[in-house]
């Protein structure tokens, strides 16, 4: 299957969820780094690190795909 086919196919619920929450993790860690005012170095270490993380959830469980072969 390849990455175009995987990224077409249909969703599990739970990965719907878990990529919602992966997008919700990197916009706010991209509003933290993008905010206008200086923060502490820790809290924008912070964003970058969810940032990282979500965008990483997100692309995973995106690619996750349900397979009616998986039990044959």
């Amino acid at each position: 299957m390849t990455i175009r086919k995987r990224a077409q196919a249909p969703t599990p619920k739970f990965f719907k969820v878990l990529r919602n929450i992966g997008l919700a993790l990197a916009a706010i860690g991209g509003s933290i780094l993008a905010a206008p005012i200086a923060l502490p170095v820790v809290v924008t270490t912070v964003g970058g690190y969810l940032v990282v993380a979500g965008g990483v959830a997100s692309a995973v469980s995106q690619l996750t795909v349900e397979d009616a072969n998986v039990n044959k």
